[in-house]
Parts: structure tokens; C-alpha cells; sequence
């Protein structure tokens, strides 16, 4: 769903196995693969980008992208709150890919290896077939940009050498880069100066701004990885943070998490997980971790989704007692659209919203990991807002969520802006004036430029 603009689509019609025309295609479309979630953007015109050249191995030749037209028509109406009145600038040449880059081709010397079998003793549905989901920008194979970090590397020494630190300076400088261009300044950085940006920031700032800056100049991988160890480094776990980075990813994405982070921390990601959750909730997990979500291509077909929702309710309202494991494997092995199918036919067929039927039988982390995969599914623009205004509600603002969610929607432009307008849709305020609202001095500066408003 993209909040740009698109027309109110049409009233409901039809009954269960010819959905409404705003949820599925025609019948004779429902085996065209879908492309991964485009939201009604078109795709610009192929070329060079903005680095003057494609990187190696980034971009497909012209006419090899698949189709950009996706079978489902525009899921809403919304406006486009002002002054968002156009879609921003799509950088490099190529159309945005389900929130971080454009379609790179099957993924290649990824950091992680291929993922594992699935945990003996419980044999969970098989995922639909189709080709590989590239990474998301970051999580690939390194790349050669042609980009000259030099003036940006030189501005960062420049405010932090000497008396005092220049911290307008540091935020102009990183908040609006890509995870390409961050790891082309840090290596300038390293060259010119034989210092390492990351240890200058930590001895030159403090508090949130210095969390802050030090989540973009790891950048979204290694971030990753670190907001994994810290959230289950110590007593308790960080729930929230282990759905953040890990629900919802792409196979291409957890295998790269998975080899960051037994690089990083010489440890099976595997291990750690068990180790710090349990039971059905660690199963949870381990499908999770396993890879074998469907790939964003694989086709949406009716009889599969009428099984899987007859699995659903025979897993929880049509027994005694729930079957926990079936309901996580279907949702944390089918794809976006799949689920999104998922959910409109359940609600068709027994008058029911999922949403309520996982509320009812589930609870406490599982019950939350679940709703997170179920919701991320139908509309991931309403659920980010819906995660930035968590981290802000109540008594006191969780700044560790708020930082990491913010850094973690900036680093795609495209997605930042449909964020920041499904939130004036659902709190009827801008997200830059609640920022401010919770924020202050060079921590609010911070955020506020990695959303994109003026520093």
C-alpha cells in the first residue's frame, strides 16, 4: 500500500472465491508470480545512477527486472498529507524492492551459509517456491561505489578534531546517506586520517546522539547484529528488539544476519536465541532463523490459501486447545502477499479478523511476534508508524526503539516517506512534530534529519 495519491479503489463486491477487486487479482492472474511489494510505484526509467555508473553485480541489464505491475490493485485511498505531495526521488536508477533497493538478482557470497533443516520434531509446512528475494541495500556482498566520500570524511574530522565537536556538522554529514555510501565514508575515513570513525564519535558524544550516530555508521547490518547481542546480553530479553530485526525479513536478509553475526560475536545466532528464549516461543524462532520464508515471487494461489486458513482454524477456534506451531510456521514461512491473502479470506469465510483470533489464543511474547508478522504483512507503512508511536506513548519515551526504528526506516528513502504519511493518516499529526515533542538539543536534530526535515 502506498500512501502517495493512489484513488479510492472500489466498493465490496463479490463472495468468498471472487474477492473484492482491492485484495485479489482476476482468477486467471493468480498464478502470475507477484513482484515483491511495490505499492503502486512506477518504475523510473533505467539508467546510471546517481554515483555516475550502476555498482558491480547491483543492477540487472534493462528489461530484466521483473514485471512492476503487481496483481493487486491499490489497497487504499489515502491522500497524501501536505507537504508530502509527491513521491520523493528514487536514487540509482532503479525501482524500490520492498523497502531497501532495487532487484539485484539471486544473492551471492552472502555472509551467512545455507540455512539449516528444520528443527527435528516438527515438520512444518513447506514454503511456495520462486526466485530468490535479493538482499535489502547493506546486507549483500560488499560494493565499489562510484562516489567520493572525500568531502564528507573530511568534514566528519573536521568536527570532531581539536577543542570541541561540531555536531550539526556530524548529523549533515550521515543522515542522509545509504549503506553503500556510509561504508565508502568509513573507508575514506580509515585512509586519509588512520583512525576509525566509529571510536572518534564514541569519544566525542554522548547519550542518544551518540547511539544515534553510531547506529549509522555501522550501518543497518552490523547494527543489526549489535541491537541482537544487546538485547539478549544480560537478564531478560528485549522482545521487541528480536521482533524488530528478525520478523519479517527476507531469507536473503536472515542469512546475512545469521553470518554477521557469528563473525561479529563468535556464536551461532542459533545458540544465542535458544539460549535466551524458550519453549514454543524458541521454536518460534528457530522457524524463523530456518530461511525458508516463500520468496517475495512466489505465486499467491487460492487453493493454497484455503488450506492454509482452514490449517489456521483448525490450529486454534475449531479444537480444544491451540496448536501454537502451525499457526508460527504459516505465517513465518509464507510471503507478504500470501498473508495478506491469508487474512482477507479467513475474515471472508469466518466472519472473524485473524488479528482477533491470535489476540484471543495466544499471549504474552508470541501472541506480540505473531501480530508483529500478521500486521508487517497487510500494511508495513501502518505498522512502522504504528511501532515509531510505541516508542514514544505512555510515560517516558523508549529511546533505544525509537532510535533504532527511525535509523532502521531512513536507510530507503521511499519507505521513510511512506512511513511518515501513513502516520499523519492514523494520529492525524506530523511524525517530525511528535519527534519533537520527545526529543531535545541534538538527539531531536538527529532524528529529525534522518526522517528528512531540514537540520
Amino acid at each position: 500500500m502506498s500512501y502517495y495519491g493512489q484513488p479510492g479503489y472500489p466498493g465490496q463486491q463479490g463472495q468468498y472465491g471472487q474477492p473484492p477487486p482491492q485484495q485479489y487479482p482476476p482468477p486467471q492472474q493468480w498464478s502470475s508470480p507477484p513482484p515483491p511489494q511495490g505499492y503502486g510505484q512506477p518504475p523510473p526509467p533505467q539508467g546510471y545512477n546517481q554515483y555516475g555508473a550502476p555498482p558491480p553485480g547491483q543492477y540487472p541489464p534493462p528489461g530484466q527486472y521483473p514485471p512492476q505491475t503487481s496483481p493487486y490493485p491499490a489497497q487504499g485511498g489515502y491522500p497524501p498529507p501536505q507537504p508530502y505531495g509527491a513521491p520523493p526521488n528514487q536514487p540509482y536508477g532503479a525501482p524500490p524492492n520492498q523497502g531497501y533497493g532495487p532487484p539485484q538478482g539471486p544473492p551471492q557470497g552472502q555472509y551467512g551459509a545455507p540455512p539449516p533443516p528444520p528443527q527435528q520434531g516438527y515438520q512444518y509446512p513447506p514454503a511456495a517456491s520462486g526466485p530468490p528475494t535479493p538482499a535489502s541495500l547493506g546486507y549483500g556482498p560488499p560494493q565499489i561505489i562510484q562516489w567520493d566520500a572525500t568531502p564528507d570524511a573530511r568534514m566528519l574530522r573536521s568536527a570532531m578534531k581539536g577543542f570541541g565537536t561540531n555536531e550539526k556538522e556530524l548529523i549533515r554529514a550521515l543522515c542522509n546517506k545509504d549503506p553503500l555510501q556510509i561504508e565508502a565514508i568509513k573507508s575514506t575515513y580509515f585512509r586519509q586520517f588512520s583512525r576509525t570513525l566509529e571510536k572518534d564519535i564514541l569519544s566525542e558524544t554522548r547519550g542518544w546522539f551518540e547511539t544515534g550516530l553510531v547506529a549509522l555508521v555501522r550501518g543497518p547490518l552490523l547494527h543489526d547484529v549489535h541491537l541482537l547481542n544487546s538485547a539478549m546480553d544480560g537478564p531478560g530479553t528485549k522482545e521487541k528488539v528480536l521482533n524488530d530485526v528478525l520478523l519479517g525479513r527476507s531469507n536473503a536478509d536472515i542469512n546475512a544476519i545469521k553470518g554477521m553475526y557469528q563473525h561479529t560475536f563468535r556464536k551461532s545466532l542459533e545458540s544465542a536465541v535458544r539460549g535466551d528464549l524458550s519453549m514454543k516461543t524458541e521454536r518460534h524462532f528457530m522457524i524463523v532463523l530456518g530461511a525458508n520464508r516463500a520468496e517475495d515471487s512466489a505465486p499467491v494461489i487460492p487453493q493454497s490459501i484455503d488450506q492454509d486458513v482452514m490449517e489456521l482454524y483448525r490450529a486454534t477456534e475449531g479444537k480444544v486447545g491451540t496448536d501454537e506451531m502451525m499457526v508460527c510456521s504459516i505465517l513465518s514461512t509464507r510471503n507478504d502477499n500470501q498473508i495478506r491473502a491469508i487474512n482477507h479470506a479467513y475474515e471472508q469465510k469466518f466472519r472473524r479478523r485473524l488479528e482477533d483470533v491470535i489476540r484471543k489464543e495466544f499471549s504474552g511474547h508470541m501472541e506480540d511476534a505473531l501480530l508483529y508478522q500478521l500486521r508487517n504483512a497487510v500494511d508495513k507503512y501502518m505498522h512502522a508508524a504504528s511501532l515509531l508511536e510505541d516508542a514514544m506513548a505512555g510515560l517516558g519515551t523508549k529511546d533505544h526503539l525509537l532510535v533504532s526504528r527511525v535509523v532502521r526506516y531512513h536507510w530507503d528513502k521511499q519507505t521513510m516517506a511512506n512511513v511518515k504519511a501513513a502516520y499523519q493518516q492514523r494520529y492525524r499529526r506530523s511524525l517530525a512534530s511528535r519527534i519533537k515533542g520527545e526529543t531535545s538539543g541534538d538527539y531531536e536534530r538527529l532524528m529529525l534529519g534522518c526522517i528528512g526535515e531540514p537540520v
